[in-house]
């Protein structure tokens, strides 16, 4: 094994040596990188004594670059290029010039909460690319811990403890109802109402269900469930039709502002439902992401 120490030059020989082999003079380079002859001098000492090699000829006007030089200023160059680019580049990324942010949110999520931020934010930050990465509810926690997007958006319901959550939106389940229907002119909504009515939800097993399922029993209440839709738009559409009353969050049905429609808050018990931002514990989150973050708050505020 060879344990002889490797000589790695630093950006400040490397800009020394460049200088002086373009302009053939050390005050010349010197007043170039805005430094001291001496400082220039040093540099190169410092640089031909660790590769061993003399990399100019010195004249009493200019110095002249050796076969040595010839074949260094190639690769000096390039690093320096690849400096430069590294630093304009974290630049570029720390003033939200360039990127990339992806999101894992559901499509009913992504309609009631990012339009209108995902648009400022390209408003503000045309640079930076948008990754909507559309799934269905017990599909996204998992695409943040296996790091295919930056965060998620939704209700972890079993997070575990892979995920860090910051609660985004306070909600509830609620009913949706003509203004027609029996029980919209009530003050007071309590899953027992619900007894003997038709419902509309989402299928078993997905998104809200296993709330809606698990909150029914707590009532003591068996749910006549008579359409059971994918989307909660679907629902909604259905509900106006007059084909039944629908229980879903009630964010998401007081921001599809259904016409003719009343949206009443479910109690005994009240369910919370909060969204939730989700993040993969131990993992920051980058400026691009925490930047669409707060559009989406400011969104939400307005």
């Amino acid at each position: 094994m060879n344990n002889e120490s490797r000589f790695l030059p630093s950006m400040r020989q490397l800009r020394a040596f460049a200088a002086v082999y373009h302009l053939r003079k050390v005050s010349a380079a010197a007043e170039q990188l805005s430094v001291t002859q001496s400082a220039v001098s040093l540099s190169l000492r410092q640089l031909e004594d660790g590769l061993g090699a003399r990399l100019f000829d010195r004249t009493t006007r200019t110095l002249q670059p050796t076969q040595a030089a010839h074949e260094a200023i190639v690769l000096a160059e390039r690093i320096l290029r690849d400096a430069e680019a590294l630093g304009a580049g974290t630049l570029e990324l720390s003033q939200l010039r360039r990127g990339r942010v992806s999101v894992a949110v559901t499509p009913t999520l992504a309609e009631l909460l990012l339009p209108a931020a995902v648009v400022r934010f390209r408003e503000r930050h045309p640079g930076i690319h948008v990754d909507i990465n559309d799934c269905a509810p017990d599909q996204f926690v998992a695409r943040v811990v296996g790091e295919q997007v930056d965060f998620g958006i939704g209700v972890p319901e079993q997070a575990g403890a892979d995920v860090e959550t910051e609660t985004l939106v306070r909600d509830h389940l609620a009913v949706v109802c003509p203004a027609g229907h029996p029980l919209a002119g009530r003050a007071r909504l309590r899953w027992a109402d619900l007894d003997g009515h038709p419902v509309i939800t989402v299928r078993p097993g997905y998104g809200v269900r296993p709330l809606i399922d698990a909150s029914a029993a707590r009532a003591g209440v068996r749910l006549r469930v008579v359409h059971e839709v994918t989307f909660l738009s679907t629902a909604l559409w259905m509900t106006r039709a007059g084909m039944a009353i629908a229980i879903m969050p009630a964010a998401y049905a007081r921001a599809a502002r259904p016409e003719e429609l009343v949206v009443l808050p479910l109690t005994a018990p009240r369910v919370s439902r909060d969204i939730c931002i989700v993040t993969k514990r131990g993992r920051s989150l980058s400026l691009s992401g925490q930047a669409l973050v707060k559009e989406i708050r400011a969104a939400l505020r307005a």
